[in-house]
């Protein structure tokens, strides 16, 4: 059975049996900041587990992509190891517990294929139990398995929590039975290879309070309304069904891997076994590629781009290891182009979007492919760099220092410096690399930690909105109104009340206040309370359906309770408005001219300005931008009606609404459509016709990161402001130049130009003024212990290639037979520099470079033996430079 019949064949089951089909939510964990990607299927379903939201259906089932990263190097050592996955799950959110959860898993797995089910041998299904759930032991008898095949399990294997205070209870787990040929008798208690796990039933029967640890925490007692979470591993099943050892054999990765085999001219040959064979040493390079190429599809797919930080840094580690282990097989071109399209072909019957999308997907994984490809070549020119001086210092390991700053820096791999640095005959210091990775791993964890806000973290806020519901925003449709303040809050909780200079978060039942979202920025504006009254600074949801407003007392006082009067800031209000709508122009414009990958990866709407980032694989051209400015201002004089309306998902996805890559949408959203030009899923405030953004004015476009372009531009009276100075800038140029103002760009060109020539040929006369000397000062060197020295300083400004040139000009013109030490120090602005150049005889004589140039500055400086510089002191020392050459010579 193919996998994309078994996701099939699971969403049809529980749909059948009243479960609501909720999407996968993108691999991004957009909405949960403890997340880089959603791990779990139960992830999307957190708000309902905690009570934060109430679900808007008692049962769901979904078919979730999943990515989990922590043991992303154990990738390809076994058969049961992978990045990417898939959780088929159902959910009851207080509708059935554990008398339904059993009797449905059992019904699908054991039910014939031909009646729709999955057609396992009961026989072969072995159910484990928590110690002491009596419950779940007694149903499994009730739906026949005998006791004999019922295991009882201990906390460590069948109780579950969160990893937080919250949900927790036991668990019970389905286990398949592949037969004696993969292991010992017994049950999963005595061989979880031969008894593999497919299905985790969670039972949410109890809440845990804090604790120290996770381990400490305490179970309160039980929940009154008890929820299900269950997981079924989609690729373990697939294995099950399709008669396959492991999930690198199953329909969607063995066709990627044989793929791999056949570039690289190898045979992938561990067929069984769950440790890859010793055999075929090549099985464990080719797993990689193949989980990782797949996983690299659905990132890109869901949004993500190769980058340096977060998600996208994980990415490109990803992709890094895959490409890297082609090469390591054998195969020296291009790589991805071969393999994407044949993930491709097998993960889009199950997903679709892949296949309409892959032209995008594939530009941002070629692109990065590329650059990879560049890094390694310049990395190992540096690395043979580093294992020659290595060599010529004697030394038999490359330092650790050298090979985390190939990893850290120019992305150059490990393994590949333990490859080539073995080749040369030289050892690594693998333990000082290690070590360096260990610190860099912390600090990026303790700064992770400390921008980290987990789910106990906004407690004071939930209790807020537990008490009094959601908060319902109005501004939409006006932009003043009366409430009743429900809450205070100040930095350690709730308060009884403000005075004046007092700044707080404030709640109330409703209002019109926007909150910081979707890249807009926050209503500001006055709340009126009584004879008190306060200045909103900026407005938050730090939960779904909480909008609490920071404000500062301005005068009189505030409790909970008071009725208020709130009123937004209207300029500001239709200011950021006309920018957010001026950003959905941008973004369709750019779609127009750029294709459908140029998707949007970011914005900013504030007053009068917008910033927009959109992903493309490559810089857009100034011609382009300008006809998108003037497609986008077209669209302005059209005067095109701005309308919002909710409708359903599909019903959005239908009519062609552009959706956000990364977002999380409930069943309903809101669409924003401008005529029929432009049409996405937006929360924001926006104005009523284009008309009334005035003008947009692109100031600039620019790359942020690989992959990732950004446009900036100026919306209404700020773009007339900013038109009004380039016209009185370019008036005054042309009157400068007395020409007409079109000519002013061809006569600051020759300008510059002509500014250029004269600065080259500057340049010229100050090299010959420096290296004029050169032959009288080699014929006045001093003779210091048997060695020519020349200490002398270049004229004052010079720059540092002329003083270098200068050196060597000398010590060229002594007789290569006596030695020399030539020393020049130059002074440039308010520092001293010392350049020195040995010769040959010198050397010969025990004096280098680098170690003349670290006598004169403590320790610092460097570069050859031959020819070394140092600098940063005061200018005044520059004398002192030189005589402290002198000195190192004569104590030589």
């Amino acid at each position: 059975m193919k996998t994309a019949e078994i996701k099939r064949r699971y969403l049809a089951h529980f749909e059948a049996n009243g479960h609501t089909v909720v999407p996968s939510a993108p691999l991004p964990a957009i909405s949960d900041p403890n997340l880089l990607f959603v791990n779990a299927g139960m992830v999307q379903f957190v708000p309902y587990f905690l009570g934060q939201q109430t679900p808007p259906y008692p049962r769901a089932v979904s078919v979730q992509k999943c990515i989990r990263t922590p043991d992303i190097d154990e990738v390809g050592k076994t058969s049961r190891h992978g990045t990417f996955f898939q959780m088929n799950g159902n959910f009851s959110f207080g509708d059935y517990f554990k008398s339904g959860a059993i009797p449905l898993a059992w019904d699908l797995v054991t039910k014939s294929q031909a009646d729709g089910g999955f057609g396992l041998d009961p026989e072969r299904i072995w159910p484990t139990v928590y110690l002491d759930d009596d419950e779940a032991y007694e149903i499994w008898r009730s739906v026949g398995v005998p006791t004999e095949r019922i295991v009882r399990r201990g906390k460590a294997d069948n109780f579950w929590s969160m990893g937080i205070p919250g949900p927790c209870g036991p668990c019970s787990e389905l286990f398949y039975d592949r037969g004696p040929e993969y292991g010992r008798e017994g049950g999963p208690a005595v061989d979880e290879d031969r008894y593999m796990e497919f299905w985790n039933l969670v039972f949410m029967q109890y809440e845990r309070g804090p604790g120290t640890t996770k381990e400490d925490y305490p179970i309160l007692g039980e929940l009154p309304a008890k929820n299900i979470d269950t997981g079924m591993g989609l690729e373990r099943m697939a294995s099950i069904l399709q008669g396959v050892d492991n999930l690198y054999e199953i329909d969607e990765v063995r066709p990627i891997l044989d793929k791999a085999a056949a570039l690289t001219g190898k045979r992938y040959g561990a067929r069984s076994g769950h440790v890859a064979s010793e055999s075929h040493p090549d099985d464990v390079r080719l797993r990689v590629i193949a989980d990782h190429v797949r996983t690299a599809l659905m990132l890109i797919g869901d949004g993500v781009t190769p980058s340096n930080e977060g998600r996208g840094y994980v990415l490109r580690r990803i992709m890094r290891r895959a490409i890297r282990s082609v090469r390591l097989l054998g195969w020296q071109d291009r790589a991805l182009p071969e393999l994407l399209p044949v993930a491709r072909d097998c993960m889009s019957p199950s997903y679709p979007e892949l296949a309409s999308e892959f032209d995008r997907i594939a530009d941002y994984a070629y692109a990065e492919e590329d650059a990879f490809l560049s890094t390694l070549r310049a990395g190992t020119t540096i690395l043979d760099t580093a294992i020659a001086e290595t060599r010529t210092a004697g030394g038999a390991a490359l330092s650790g220092e050298k090979a985390f700053q190939l990893h850290d820096t120019y992305g150059f791999p490990i393994d590949l410096t333990l490859e080539i640095a073995a080749e040369q005959g030289l050892q690594v210091d693998a333990e000082g690399f290690r070590r360096l990775m260990a610190d860099q791993r912390a600090r990026a964890k303790a700064d992770a930690q400390a921008r980290k806000t987990g789910h106990t973290d906004v407690s004071a806020y939930r209790a807020v909105l537990d008490e009094g519901g959601p908060v319902q925003f109005t501004g939409y449709s006006e932009v003043a109104r009366e409430s009743r303040v429900r809450a205070l809050l100040g930095t350690a909780g709730p308060l009884g009340g403000a005075t004046e200079g007092d700044t707080v978060e404030l709640v109330l039942d409703t209002t019109p206040f926007y909150a910081e979202g979707g890249g807009q920025q926050p209503d500001q504006g006055m709340i009126t309370v009584g004879g008190g009254q306060l200045e909103v600074l900026d407005v938050q949801q730090p939960v779904p359906g909480l909008i609490v407003h920071r404000a500062r007392v301005v005068r009189g006082e505030v409790r909970p309770g008071d009725t208020g009067f709130a009123e937004i800031d209207t300029t500001r209000r239709r200011a950021i408005s006309r920018s957010h709508t001026a950003t959905h122009l941008v973004h369709q414009t750019m779609r127009n001219f750029l294709g459908e990958s140029a998707t949007q990866a970011g914005s900013l709407n504030a007053p009068g300005r917008l910033r927009f980032d959109f992903n493309t694989p490559t810089g857009v051209a100034p011609s382009v931008l300008r006809d998108v400015e003037q497609q986008v201002n077209e669209v302005l004089l059209a005067d095109l009606e701005v309308h919002a309306f909710i409708t359903s998902l599909e019903e959005a996805r239908r009519i062609g609404a552009m959706a956000l890559f990364g977002e999380k949408y409930g069943e309903e959203v809101r669409v924003v459509e401008v005529g029929d030009y432009a049409r996405e899923l937006c929360g924001g405030t926006h104005v009523a016709r284009s008309a009334q953004l005035g003008l947009v004015k692109i100031l600039s476009e620019s790359s942020i990161g690989s992959g990732v372009r950004r446009v900036e531009a100026l919306v209404g009276m700020d773009a007339f402001n900013f038109l009004a100075r380039e016209h009185l800038l370019v008036s005054r140029l042309a009157e400068l130049y007395r020409v007409p103002s079109e000519q002013v760009a061809d006569r600051v060109e020759q300008t510059v130009t002509q500014l250029r020539d004269a600065e080259k040929e500057l340049e010229k006369l100050r090299a010959q003024l420096v290296l004029g000397g050169a032959s009288a000062l080699a014929a006045q060197a001093k003779d210091v212990r048997g060695v020519a020295y020349v200490g002398t300083e270049a004229p004052e400004g010079a720059a540092g290639n002329d003083v270098r040139t200068l050196a060597q000009e000398i010590r060229g013109k002594i007789d290569p037979a006596r030695p020399a030490v030539v020393a020049v120090a130059a002074r440039s602005n308010g520092k001293a520099s010392l350049v020195v150049a040995v010769n040959q005889a010198a050397r010969a004589r025990g004096l280098a470079a680098s170690d003349l140039v670290k006598a004169a500055f403590s320790g610092r400086g460097g570069g050859s033996p031959d020819l070394a510089q140092g600098g940063g002191l005061p200018a005044a020392e520059a004398p002192t430079l030189l005589l402290t050459v002198e000195k190192a010579i004569a104590e030589a």
